[in-house]
C-alpha cells in the first residue's frame, strides 16, 4: 500500500520566487534545531552558498539571525533557459534562543551546503545560581534617598 500524499508537501516543493525581473525574493533556508545535553545545534540547508554569502548575528534579546543571499546566474545574450527551478534571492531565519544558551560562544561551520550553528549551554551550576544584588546605603540623611544597586561578588 502506498503512503497517503500530504497535499501541503507541494507548497514545500514550489520555489518561492517572484516572476518579475529585478525584484528580490525571500526564500527560506530549511532548518533543523536540536538540543543536546551540552548545546543547541541549528542546521540550515544552503546549497551552493559560500561563507561570504551568509551573515550570522546574535542580538541582545537572545535572537539568532541568519541572513544570506543566493545570487542568480548571470544571463548571457543568446542563452535560452528551458527550466529555472533553483531559488535565488535573499533569505532570513531567526531563532529565539533559551536562557541556557551561552551567546558568547556561538560557532558556525559550513560544509557540503549545510550551515551548522552550535550554541553551547551554560554549565548547570552557572545557570541555576540567582543573581544577588547588594543594596548600598548612602551616608547622607536627606529624605527620599536613592537606593543604589551594585553587582554582587560571586
Amino acid at each position: 500500500m502506498l503512503p497517503a500524499e500530504d497535499p501541503f508537501r507541494v507548497l514545500e516543493q514550489t520555489p518561492l520566487t517572484v516572476p518579475a525581473k529585478g525584484l528580490e525574493t525571500l526564500a527560506l533556508a530549511r532548518a533543523d534545531w536540536k538540543e543536546t545535553p551540552t548545546a543547541h545545534v541549528i542546521s540550515l540547508d544552503i546549497p551552493g552558498m559560500k561563507k561570504d554569502d551568509v551573515k550570522i548575528e546574535v542580538e541582545e534579546n537572545r535572537v539568532l539571525r541568519i541572513i544570506g543571499e543566493r545570487k542568480s546566474e548571470e544571463e548571457v545574450e543568446g542563452d535560452k533557459w528551458h527550466r529555472a527551478e533553483r531559488t535565488t534571492g535573499k533569505f532570513l531565519r531567526q531563532f529565539r534562543l533559551p536562557g541556557n544558551a551561552d551567546l558568547d560562544k556561538v560557532k558556525a561551520h559550513l560544509e557540503d551546503g549545510v550551515l551548522k550553528i552550535t550554541v553551547p549551554k551554560f554549565a548547570e551550576d552557572k545557570k541555576r545560581q540567582p543573581k544577588v544584588i547588594n543594596i548600598v546605603e548612602d551616608d547622607s540623611s536627606s529624605v527620599g534617598q536613592d537606593i543604589k544597586a551594585t553587582k554582587a561578588q560571586m
